[in-house]
């Protein structure tokens, strides 16, 4: 698994360029990607493709050809492999049959955007992209959000595509609040670097003025020390569970709370036992 340059060329290493040059072929997500640098080293080794369309249906005749004696490299389009990019069937059919796996190190969005962005760096929570709709996506925070009142407490980090920032920015306002830390890393290493840091609310309106272009990682900070969430909710609860049943006592303070209605439920279940001893 050979890390690649996140967007500045030179940030190869010379393991992964000794790499890359000594195996049999090289899998990667977009075969017109890696030529480039590929070209910019004059490394010669042949090129297949392995994305998410056809990882599945390579990965036997792939193993197979491991277990022959076979020698692969496994990049993404940039970055680490594995890291919301291919390779992890192909890795876990490769230790599931005993064959030799390793990895050279490099450049990563993840840890470079979180080393810029001011915020926390430990504990930090890499989530992937959120939900490309809002619902799902709204669902998806809101999640993390009842976490944080069962006690989470770490920086959150996604890939967003450019055409979906404002979006998520609005959605994550909604769900974590307008004053929440945050930080937008776009074009990480080349040469249009940007990094802008503040509250969601300023970093959505930087990027209403200017729009987002190129790769995009967001972060946002961990809840305040003070956070109150989790009293709030039990406040909220034990007021509408005096007038409502615990299932409309739920869904009355899900809509003030923001939380999933099925967190604040089986809250609610436990507190209407609490209240009942």
């Amino acid at each position: 698994m050979v890390a690649t340059p996140i967007g500045n060329l030179a940030d190869i290493s010379e393991r992964a360029i000794e790499a890359l040059g000594t195996v049999d072929a090289i899998l990667c997500e977009d075969t017109r990607v890696t030529a480039k640098l590929l070209l910019s080293r004059n490394i010669a080794t042949p090129t297949r493709t392995l994305h998410d369309h056809n990882e599945q249906d390579r990965t036997p005749f792939l193993i197979e050809k491991l277990q022959e004696g076979a020698r692969y490299a496994v990049v993404s389009d940039a970055g680490t492999p594995l890291v919301s990019d291919p390779g992890y069937r192909l890795v876990r059919a490769a230790i599931a049959a005993g064959i030799h796996v390793t990895a050279i190190p490099g450049p990563n969005a993840v840890i470079t955007a979180l080393t810029l962005s001011g915020l926390p760096p430990l504990p930090f929570m890499f989530l992937g992209f959120p939900a490309p709709r809002s619902e799902a996506r709204k669902a998806g925070f809101s999640t993390l959000r009842a976490a944080e009142q069962a006690g989470l407490h770490s920086t959150l980090i996604w890939y967003e595509a450019p055409h979906r920032l404002l979006e998520s920015l609005e959605d994550l306002i909604d769900v974590f609040g307008p004053e929440r830390e945050a930080a937008v890393g776009r074009e990480l290493t080349k040469r249009f670097e940007e990094m802008v840091r503040g509250t969601l609310a300023e970093v959505l309106e930087h990027f209403r003025i200017t729009a987002p272009r190129g790769e995009i990682t967001l972060l946002i900070g961990p809840s305040a020390e003070d956070d109150s969430g989790a009293a709030d909710l039990d406040t909220h609860l034990r007021e509408a569970l005096a007038t409502h049943s615990v299932k409309d006592a739920a869904a009355l303070v899900a809509g003030i709370v923001k939380l999933p209605k099925r967190t604040v439920y089986a809250r609610a279940l436990e507190l209407s036992r609490e209240l009942k001893d």
